[in-house]
């Protein structure tokens, strides 16, 4: 499907509006002002003031306003991975990402999200992008709406699951392709034999060391795949799984809060050093266990900061 984004002042908006209105179609989706149907074409205007065009006829109204926004993935991209199709943040695209992984407390959590070609700009109006730039109360704000939207899977591998897999021998690289394997799977299925024009995922191995992590499993997903890092500003199918992941991980992160009876801080700085200790003199080894991974250097230092304080 042909898209084309222009972007308008509030005067030519109402032109807009004024020149579609026998065309007029309800859309109720947020951030969305005016919706209308032509044979060839659907034109959705926005509060933020793009207007979207889609359908074989999208260049030729496009015209009529303005000139098309330039997107990021309108031309070929080379970034650490594969090299991009063109025009990939505009098709229809299922992404995944994970989060967690540097954090001592709390588990990995991974998401796989669809969204169609038509659900591009929707998504981007409420508010997704590079989860990176977004504060963690905003992200908790846009993924309600993200989940009733679009089709995705989140998993949440808990520390007790993580330390066991760990201490088997599994390293960080194989537990996440795993989890994204499954992630994916699981949304392919909820799109009931729909095929996204391609699946993107966030690099955080290559492609061979990535399906010789997974090559003992029974379904694996290799069709299409594209393996990118910063894959969240090139679709936003991995800007919304990283969000979705993100909010699943501060979820877990206020429950396990409640159990150690105090805030468990993010990362695996100093601060998380001082809070392990706290914990491990209030509760013991095995509690600190059961709410870290344990494997990070920060069990060690946070055992030394507790003998220093016992004597």
């Amino acid at each position: 499907m042909s898209n084309q984004v222009i972007i308008v002042n509030s005067q030519d908006m109402k032109k807009v509006i004024n020149h579609y209105t026998s065309s007029k179609v309800v859309r109720n989706a947020p951030g969305v002002v005016f919706a209308a149907k032509l044979p060839d074409t659907s034109i959705t205007a926005y509060k933020s003031g793009k207007v979207l065009f889609q359908g074989a006829g999208s260049e030729r109204e496009a015209a009529r306003w303005g000139t098309a926004e330039v997107k990021a993935g309108s031309v070929s991209v080379k970034t650490k991975g594969d090299v991009l199709p063109v025009g990939l943040a505009q098709l229809s695209v299922l992404g995944s990402d994970e989060t967690g992984t540097g954090d001592f407390f709390g588990p990995v959590t991974v998401a796989a999200c669809f969204v169609r070609a038509d659900q591009v700009e929707l998504v981007r109006e409420l508010g997704v992008k590079d989860s990176k730039m977004l504060t963690d109360d905003l992200m908790r704000k846009i993924a309600p709406d993200l989940q009733e939207a679009l089709i995705y899977s989140v998993l949440t591998l808990e520390n007790e699951k993580y330390n066991e897999v760990q201490a088997s021998g599994w390293s960080q690289g194989k537990i996440k392709a795993l989890l994204h394997n499954q992630a994916l799977k699981h949304v392919l299925r909820k799109m009931d034999g729909e095929k996204p024009d391609y699946i993107l995922i966030d690099q955080f191995a290559e492609r061979g060391i990535y399906y010789n992590h997974i090559k003992a499993e029974s379904e694996i997903v290799r069709e299409n795949v594209l393996f990118s890092t910063k894959a969240e500003g090139l679709h936003m199918s991995v800007a919304a799984a990283s969000i979705i992941a993100r909010v699943a991980f501060l979820e877990e992160m206020d429950k396990l809060s409640e159990i150690a009876g105090m805030t468990l801080p993010k990362g695996a700085g100093p601060k998380v050093d001082e809070v392990a200790a706290r914990i491990l003199l209030k509760s013991g080894e095995e509690k600190l266990k059961s709410l870290t991974k344990w494997h990070f250097a920060n069990a060690g230092k946070a055992k030394a900061i507790a003998i220093r304080k016992r004597s």
